[in-house]
C-alpha cells in the first residue's frame, strides 16, 4: 500500500481514537468563532442539498445548515449526528452519490488530510449541480499557521502528523484540473498561533499570510 493511502486510514483512525479531545477545542473557541465568521461572511448562494466532506463532530455543519457530511472516522460521525447532521462513513476520494445532486460542497480543514486531494476536487465536481459551489477552508502553508502546524506535524502530533498543507496556488491549479474556477474568496487569522485574543472581520484578498483562507469554485461550464 502506497504511504499515502497508509497515511489516510492512520488520519481516519487517529480522529477516531481522539474523537473527544477534537470535540472540545470548539468549545468557547475564539478561533473558531473567526472562521465561522468568515465562512458566513460568503456572498455566493450556497443551495440545498448542502454537505461536508470531513464533517468530524459537525461543529461547522451545524452553524452553517449543512444536513449531511461524511467522515471516515466512525466516533466524529456519532457527535455530528447527535447534533442533527445526517452521517455517512466514507472517503472523499468516493463519495456514495450520483452526479449532480447537490447543491453545495464544504471542505474544511480536510485536503490536508487526504491521500488524493486531486481525486476529491473531482469528486465534488461530479456530484455538484451545475449551478452548484464548493466551499474550500484552508490553512495556507506559508502563513504563521501553516508554518507553526508543520513543527507541530513533524513532532509527531496526534492529528497533524498526518498533514499535507498547500499553498493557494497549489489549490487552485487543483481546482483547475478538476475543471472548476474560483468565485470568490476571503482570507483572516492574522492574528499568530496562541495569541488570538479578538475577533476578525475577513478580507476579500487571498492571502498566504493569512491564518484561514476561503475559496468557493464553481463548476466550468461546458
Amino acid at each position: 500500500m502506497a504511504a499515502k493511502e497508509t497515511d489516510k486510514y492512520r488520519a481516519a483512525r487517529s480522529f477516531h481514537d481522539h474523537a473527544e479531545e477534537y470535540d472540545s477545542w470548539f468549545e468557547d473557541s475564539l478561533v473558531y468563532e473567526i472562521e465561522v465568521t468568515a465562512l458566513k461572511s460568503l456572498h455566493a448562494q450556497m443551495d440545498d442539498p448542502k454537505m461536508e466532506i470531513g464533517v468530524g463532530p459537525g461543529h461547522f455543519a451545524r452553524n452553517l445548515g449543512v444536513g449531511f457530511g461524511i467522515d471516515p472516522a466512525w466516533a466524529p460521525l456519532t457527535l455530528a449526528s447527535e447534533r442533527g447532521i445526517k452521517c455517512c462513513q466514507a472517503f472523499g476520494e468516493q463519495l456514495p452519490l450520483k452526479d449532480r445532486r447537490i447543491g453545495a460542497i464544504y471542505v474544511l480543514f480536510t485536503l490536508c488530510f487526504v491521500a488524493d486531494p486531486q481525486k476529491i476536487l473531482r469528486e465534488c465536481s461530479r456530484v455538484l449541480k451545475e449551478d452548484g459551489h464548493l466551499v474550500i477552508g484552508m490553512i495556507p502553508s506559508g502563513s504563521a499557521w501553516g508554518r507553526s502546524l508543520t513543527v507541530k506535524k513533524k513532532a509527531g502530533h496526534s492529528f497533524y502528523k498526518y498533514a499535507r498543507f498547500y499553498t493557494i496556488a497549489t489549490v487552485k491549479k487543483l481546482l483547475a484540473k478538476a475543471n472548476m474556477r474560483v468565485i470568490e474568496y476571503n482570507s483572516t487569522l492574522y492574528q499568530a498561533p496562541g495569541c488570538v485574543e479578538q475577533n476578525e472581520a475577513p478580507r476579500d484578498v487571498l492571502d498566504e499570510q493569512a491564518g484561514f483562507v476561503v475559496i468557493v469554485a464553481a463548476k466550468n461550464q461546458t
